[in-house]
This record gives C-alpha cells, sequence and structure tokens, in this order.
C-alpha cells in the first residue's frame, strides 16, 4: 500500500485518457496560427479554466510553470524585484516548505530583511505574532495553506485580511491543499497562490501560479512571451491537460473524499497512540489536511522504520521529500520545539481518495511490531517502561500505563 501522497500522487487513469492525444497526435505548438496549433492552444485555455474553477479565479489569473517550486520562485522573486525600491521586508513561517524557505535565502544574500515567525507546539502561527512582525518596509507576507510533513493548516483567510489592511502582498503555497480542502482565492484574500499537479493524480513537471488582476510581478523566465510573458518557454500542453482534468476531478469530489479520508486518519490516529507506547501525533490535531497525519516515536530511527514497513508491503516517509536525501532532524518537526533526537523517529503516512482499501488494524499492528523490533535494538529505550505499557517505574501518572 502507498502511504507517501504527499510526496507525488499517482496519474489516474481519466487524466492519462486526456494526456494521451497531446502525445501523439494533437502535437502542435499553442503558439502557431495553423489548426494543429489551433487544437493545442483550445486544449490549453481548457484546463486553464479548470484550474481557475477549483479556486474561485478568472481564467487569465492562472499562469503555467513546471510545478510548485518554479510558482513559489516566481511568486516571492517576482514581488520583491517588483517592490523593492517600496521596501526589501518579507514576513514568512518557520516550517515553509524548501522552495520558499530557499527562495528566501536567496534573498536574504541580497539583502532582504525576512522575519520568520514561530508556530508553537501544535504547528500554527499566532496572529499577534505576524501583526508585531509588521514593518512600513513589508512589502510580502508568504505562508503556506497545509503543511506538507504535519498537514496543518494556517489561517490563510486571516492572514490575508491583515496584509491587505497594511497594503502587503500575500502569497500561499497551497501545493498541499490544492483539490484537498477548499480554496476561494477571493474570499479567503489570497494575492499569489502555488499549485502542483503531481498531488493530486495529475503528471509530474506541471503546475500554475494564480495572480490576482492589478498585481504585477517581474517574470523570472525571458524568452517567446508564452503566459502573457509571465513565464516563457512553449508550453508543455499535454502535461497541462493532464493537470487540468485532475484539477476538476479533485474539485468534483472535494467534500466526499475530505469526510472519507478524515474518517481513516483519526482512525490510523486514535489507534497509534492507543496501541503504541511512547507514540504521539505531530502538529494540530483539528487544524490539519484530511489525508496526512504524522507520528513520532520515542528511542527510533524513521529511516529504520520507513525500510521495515517497506519489507511489508507499505511505502510511507519520514517527511518531505524535497529534504528526504539530508541527515538532519527535519526543521518543520524541530520548529514545532521537539527534541531534534525524537525527531528522527518520525514517520508520515498521507493518503488519497484511492486509500479507501487501507486496512487500519492491520497497518497498526505492522507497525507496532516494527517500532517493538527497532526499540529493542535501541540503546535511547528507556528499559524501565515496559513496551506492552504494563508499569512505568518513573511516572506515576503515566498514560500508557
Amino acid at each position: 500500500m502507498y502511504l507517501d501522497n504527499s510526496a507525488t500522487t499517482k496519474v489516474s487513469d481519466e487524466v492519462l485518457e486526456e494526456m494521451l492525444p497531446y502525445l501523439k497526435d494533437e502535437f502542435g505548438n499553442p503558439s502557431t496560427l495553423y489548426s494543429i496549433g489551433r487544437e493545442s492552444k483550445k486544449a490549453l485555455e481548457e484546463a486553464r479554466q479548470r484550474v481557475a474553477n477549483a479556486i474561485n479565479a478568472k481564467k487569465d489569473e492562472i499562469f503555467f510553470t513546471s510545478g510548485g517550486s518554479e510558482s513559489d520562485n516566481l511568486a516571492i522573486k517576482g514581488i520583491a524585484f517588483k517592490l523593492q525600491k517600496k521596501g526589501k521586508h518579507i514576513i514568512t513561517s518557520d516550517i515553509e516548505h524548501p522552495a520558499v524557505k530557499e527562495t528566501l535565502h536567496f534573498l536574504e544574500s541580497l539583502d532582504f530583511k525576512v522575519t520568520y515567525l514561530p508556530v508553537y507546539e501544535n504547528g500554527i502561527i499566532k496572529i499577534e505574532d505576524l501583526k508585531e512582525a509588521i514593518t512600513p518596509e513589508t512589502i510580502l507576507i508568504t505562508i503556506m495553506h497545509g503543511n506538507n510533513e504535519i498537514g496543518t493548516l494556517q489561517p490563510i483567510e486571516e492572514i490575508g485580511k491583515i496584509a491587505h489592511e497594511n497594503g502587503i502582498v500575500f502569497h500561499t503555497d497551497a501545493v498541499q491543499t490544492f483539490g484537498k480542502v477548499e480554496i476561494d482565492v477571493e474570499k479567503q484574500n489570497i494575492d499569489l497562490l502555488s499549485v502542483s499537479s503531481h498531488k493530486i493524480n495529475g503528471p509530474k513537471g506541471v503546475g500554475a501560479i494564480y495572480i490576482k488582476k492589478g498585481i504585477r510581478l517581474i517574470p523570472l523566465i525571458h524568452g517567446g512571451g508564452q503566459e502573457k510573458g509571465i513565464r516563457s518557454g512553449t508550453e508543455n500542453v499535454a502535461g497541462i491537460v493532464g493537470f487540468g482534468k485532475a484539477a476538476e476531478l479533485a474539485c468534483s469530489q472535494l467534500d466526499e473524499h475530505a469526510q472519507k479520508l478524515s474518517k481513516i486518519t483519526n482512525e490510523l490516529t486514535e489507534k497509534v497512540l492507543d496501541t503504541i507506547p511512547e507514540s504521539y501525533l505531530n502538529g494540530d490535531r483539528i487544524q490539519r489536511l484530511p489525508n496526512v497525519v504524522n507520528f513520532r516515536f520515542t528511542a527510533i530511527e524513521g529511516e529504520s522504520l520507513i525500510l521495515l514497513l517497506d519489507s511489508k508491503g507499505y511505502q510511507a516517509s519520514t517527511g518531505s521529500a524535497c529534504s528526504s536525501n539530508t541527515l538532519e532532524a527535519s526543521p518543520v518537526l524541530t520548529a514545532l520545539g521537539l527534541d531534534p533526537v525524537n525527531v528522527h523517529g518520525s514517520l508520515r503516512i498521507s493518503l488519497a481518495p484511492e486509500s479507501d482499501e487501507f486496512d487500519v488494524d492491520e497497518f497498526v499492528n505492522i507497525l507496532s511490531e516494527a517500532v517493538k523490533r527497532l526499540r529493542e535494538m535501541s540503546p535511547l529505550w528507556n528499559q524501565e517502561l515496559d513496551y506492552d505499557g504494563v508499569m512505568c517505574k518513573k511516572h506515576d501518572d503515566c498514560r500508557r500505563c
């Protein structure tokens, strides 16, 4: 069972079927004037409308990119360079995706100032901190909608309102929330928004940026002037067509899928915490994505746990696929105030609509055995705590006993 859908998802049959003609017969360049090019252009615009419909935007506010990382870079650098004469201060959070954090680090090397808001134990910023961080030099607030590791949701409607009250542009990375929770760019006061195709059963290498009408930014890629000059380069027509179909499918069943996945992740959370001693939920219990849950287990290594689960047929992860090759503790989890030693024993489960065949009881049994096996080999495991939770010599009020 594949349980790492926050990293990427399988392309659905319906999406692939719509893409195939544009990989073979309908191969025209959408910038050309003859019929085969016009057909590609028509398909491109239909996909643009589908993505716009998914977030209550206008079609001409959607611009296609190569993915979420490019969209984040375009939004942040584009506004920073456009408005730098007005100010060079940007506000973000401590748990942003690397596509946002590394972009901001780059801007810091160019003398931009960045304030990183803390997220506390639940993984959510405090509005009071945001208000206090705003200065006359603040030109951009960029805070993600839903976190890719712990699934927590930020209060973006309120963040956007505060940004607009202070004449500040608001960008949100919605790569993980697009197609999974409701997004309304008008209601939620969003100026710029990044989304990606491969998180919603669409193809990789395709994304989009929403740019509210009236917002101006500096393009990153110059060339033939495609996408109204916002993102030059011949469009990936087949990929964009697939993205449009994936967006339409995801949003047409959004509520149904959210209810189903929330039920599964809630059941999973209860059983893991009740079954496995010294297990904890990372992030907020309520304000979270319906399909993501992140646990940590005392005295184990997450990488070893991933390999044991894989040997039993379950593919999960320790966190972001974009930073999983490093041995450092997850910046997202350490931002919650967790001990770096315990952070390494974390496990992210992220489901997809087709995960309804997921057997929670079977998985928890396998997970429990894997954790027990790793703890038996771990010098960090407190031997005074019986694994089955029979007794605890150190904590009279231990909830496991």
